[in-house]
């Protein structure tokens, strides 16, 4: 398909329409067909920017639905299958970090387009590039950055395990690129050192507890004591119990269900607008559509409330909403819009059933107190905000591609670079704050952690879905010379931080980030030098 740009521009449209190459399997949007047909070629800067804006906007939209959405919901569902604490997301004072439901909850959009990336052999490179650019990315910048910004000392044991386990999940790529292809048992070794891995961590914790005296470690003099949720409460919603008692009314009064409905769905916290920079409202205008769709579609429990976030009118919309998302994004609709005996659309037949169960739940609940099976709306939640984050991934990927074509790269280095940056820029915040806050051994921990998830789920789900019983084998040849270079440079990063962190005896300073960031900076010019030919094999 990389063959258009050689051509005519007359002829552009009648290519992109009969070669195979250029078509497009999943995503709504035909984003070759706009760019090549419906622009004129003279309009082409005008549809690259506002693929660009697009792109960005989708980072938005990810980044919004697994922090406001699937995060909650995740944890939801482990507070009511009373998983311990450690294993959800582990104690803040503690300086190891969620593996499991934590993890899968920040790592979502990185699993979610790897998946879709290799369900087609002329994108898998993207999935390439992104695990690996993020894997450097975050290893140098972030954690380098984390290093300027708050001058520490690392846990020891918790640094060198995730380490070693990222440089074995590194190692294995580099054994699967250089024979070319991932079987089925390859593809589960992935999930079953990930396995180990979380075994690991949580016998760790074990010990360490034990070590304490069976209580939570107390920190140390490098952190101070977290703030607990009564010294902070965070405000979300118009509830008037947010914001003081001077704001709380006197009598106790029935909201309608108008009302609940109304306040439900207003995104927005008038008081914290007022209070807030120009730029924060800007970006906050720009997530407030977002937040509305996502507020219809998607149902969140909160176990921290007293009500557990139920509110009747909405959460009856979304047991019509939720499935009928979720029918009409899977396999870009393909089943939603699928005929029964060829008269009634599955869509159809979703919002029947949907209004059905709407109306018994809507009669036989109240406003004031949740049902006993309101857990069920957190598993709800969690599949629909899936969905959304599954068909965002999609069109990042499909966007990513039509970029790639009309500007000749190849998907390897959109992954390192424009796919990694997107999925990666949401942690790198929460990362240098949380470090500037006081807590950097907790975010350079994350840095290392939260990866190990992204490769070795990643890669093992992404490979295991794209298998048949025909053919239990997914093709990952590399198609450049950039793949290896950025397989190295990951493997080197690892090394480098192996043998550097302990040799200051885990004191981490300004001369250690500053050390990253040079190394990463050097590795974008060789990665980009190597993509334009200008560094090749002879």
């Amino acid at each position: 398909c990389w063959e258009v740009r050689e051509r005519n521009s007359s002829e552009w449209c009648s290519f992109i329409r009969s070669t195979p190459d250029c078509r497009m399997d999943g995503g709504f949007l035909d984003y070759l067909s706009g760019v090549f047909c419906v622009f004129p070629p003279r309009l082409l800067p005008l549809a690259v920017t506002l693929y660009a804006l697009w792109l960005l906007y989708l980072f938005i939209i990810l980044g919004v639905t697994a922090e406001k959405f699937f995060c909650p919901n995740l944890s939801a569902i482990s507070t009511n299958l009373k998983l311990s604490h450690n294993v959800a997301a582990f104690s803040l004072t503690s300086p190891l970090h969620g593996v499991t439901f934590l993890a899968f909850g920040n790592g979502a959009p990185d699993v979610f387009s790897a998946v879709v990336a290799f369900s087609d052999p002329r994108t898998a490179g993207l999935a390439i590039g992104a695990i690996f650019g993020a894997g450097v990315f975050v290893t140098t910048v972030v954690a380098g950055g984390i290093a300027l910004v708050k001058p520490f000392t690392a846990a020891s044991r918790p640094f060198l395990r995730d380490v070693i386990f990222y440089m074995l999940a590194v190692f294995l790529t580099f054994m699967v690129l250089y024979f070319g292809r991932i079987r089925l048992g390859e593809a589960l070794g992935y999930l079953g050192l990930y396995v180990f891995y979380v075994f690991t961590v949580v016998l760790c914790t074990w010990i360490h507890r034990r070590q304490q005296g069976d209580g939570p470690a107390p920190p140390g003099p490098w952190e101070p004591e977290m703030p607990t949720d009564a010294e902070e409460p965070e405000s979300s919603g118009m509830n008037s119990s947010d914001y003081g008692e001077e704001y709380r009314p006197l009598l106790p009064s029935q909201e309608t269900s108008l009302r609940i409905l109304t306040t439900a769905l207003s995104p927005l916290d008038y008081r914290k607008w007022r209070r807030k920079p120009w730029y924060w409202r800007l970006f906050k205008a720009l997530r407030v559509p977002v937040e509305l769709v996502l507020l219809l579609t998607v149902p969140v429990v909160d176990p921290d409330k007293d009500d557990l976030n139920w509110k009747r009118p909405l959460n009856c919309l979304h047991v019509l909403t939720s499935p009928l998302l979720c029918v009409l994004t899977l396999k870009s609709g393909a089943y939603g819009l699928y005929q029964i005996q060829g008269v009634f659309p599955v869509w159809g037949l979703v919002t029947l059933v949907g209004s059905v169960l709407a109306i018994i739940i809507f009669t036989t609940t109240s406003n004031e107190e949740p049902p006993k099976y309101h857990c069920v709306f957190a598993f709800l939640g969690f599949l629909a905000s899936a969905m959304w984050i599954n068909a965002a991934a999609t069109e990042l990927v499909n966007i990513l591609r039509t970029l790639g074509i009309i500007f000749q790269l190849s998907n390897t280095v959109l992954g390192l670079t424009l796919l990694a940056w997107g999925n990666s820029i949401g942690d790198t915040f929460s990362d240098l704050t949380m470090a500037r806050q006081g807590y950097p051994r907790m975010a350079f921990s994350a840095c290392f952690g939260g990866i190990i998830f992204n490769i070795l789920v990643g890669v093992g789900l992404g490979c295991l879905l794209q298998m048949s019983s025909s053919q239990p084998l997914v093709q990952l040849e590399p198609d450049s010379l950039l793949v290896w270079v950025l397989a190295g440079a990951l493997g080197l990063s690892l090394v480098f931080s192996f043998v550097a962190v302990p040799a200051q005896c885990f004191q981490l300073g300004k001369a250690y980030g500053i050390c990253l960031i040079a190394y990463y900076l050097v590795f974008l010019c060789v990665a980009l030098l190597t993509e334009f030919r200008v560094i090749h094999l002879s």
